[in-house]
């Protein structure tokens, strides 16, 4: 079942959470709610009802960090329920553009900034909030359960083309991918690619869970997810003889492992902080385990 609209299990866009509703709504819906909240400052809204004080923030990015920040902003409001935290995906890309441009006060990434982002918006912050590796994912019933960090690359550049050439039955290879607003995809291109093009022939996905659910479904497709999002309708394979888990990311022997960002348009303060604070502590880091992801802390 979907949880809060997250794409980890379908493609909701964005959630309203705190303990007594949970609401879902359209990307239009995101920037008029921005814009009352923040009044286009990024800086969220803080309103005083019989002396309680309550706070408004929008987080917005990356499809691979929204399951963390949407159970850590479930946990988090659970015991702040006068505050409302505003959780949407997107992709990296989004995450930064709207800190940066104050219409988020939180953005979410799973790749670096890149130098053009950095010049466009020098006071941005980084958090590194958990460690992700990305397993590279077949249909369960493929044969193909290894393949080298050399293969993956063929694969995707259109060198390799049939399920035979690497050990597999006679079947066309289907490659699927992530769309160019993806933080994962970027990291892909550069650890994985060395920033060689993809494939043309290559099916682009805007999110993990939309990339798990076509490879789910047709035989012979291959694609790349978060590890967090491996569960049994899909086949992780093995990258240069090493599993995609925690253990391997934390030994640094899973070669393609990367941390995973929040950011903010200078220090962060009043619920901002709070959050982030709470998704750093113990408390907070067990969240980040328990959805398959690496603590940091």
């Amino acid at each position: 079942e979907p949880i809060f609209g997250s794409d980890k299990y379908g493609f909701g866009e964005m959630s309203s959470m705190n303990h007594r509703s949970i609401v879902t709504i359209g990307l239009g819906g995101l920037i008029v709610l921005t814009l009352l909240m923040a009044g286009c400052t990024g800086t969220g809204d803080t309103t005083s009802t019989d002396s309680v004080q309550s706070q408004s923030i929008v987080i917005t990015g990356s499809t691979t960090v929204l399951p963390i920040a949407e159970l850590a902003a479930e946990e988090y409001l659970a015991s702040h329920p006068n505050d409302d935290l505003l959780v949407s995906g997107g992709g990296s890309s989004v995450g930064v553009q709207a800190v940066g441009e104050g219409t988020a006060v939180i953005g979410m990434a799973s790749r670096d900034l890149k130098d053009a982002e950095k010049e466009k918006f020098p006071n941005l912050v980084q958090y590194v909030v958990a460690r992700d590796g990305i397993a590279v994912i077949v249909y369960p019933d493929n044969p193909v359960g290894a393949l080298t960090t050399a293969q993956v690359k063929a694969i995707y550049l259109g060198e390799i083309t049939n399920w035979q050439d690497v050990g597999g039955e006679d079947m066309p290879i289907v490659v699927v991918g992530r769309d160019s607003a993806s933080g994962t995809r970027e990291f892909f291109l550069e650890s994985v690619m060395n920033k060689e093009d993809f494939t043309q022939n290559q099916l682009e996905k805007n999110s993990n869970g939309a990339v798990k659910q076509t490879v789910s479904q047709t035989p012979g497709a291959i694609g790349y997810v978060s590890m967090g999002y491996i569960d049994n309708t899909i086949q992780p394979v093995t990258i240069d003889g090493v599993d995609a888990t925690i253990d391997n990311v934390l030994a640094d022997t899973y070669p393609i492992a990367r941390g995973l960002y929040m950011l903010t348009d200078g220090q962060p303060t009043g619920l901002a902080k709070d959050y982030l604070d709470f998704v750093l502590s113990p408390a907070g880091q067990a969240l980040v385990e328990e959805e398959g992801f690496v603590p940091v802390n």
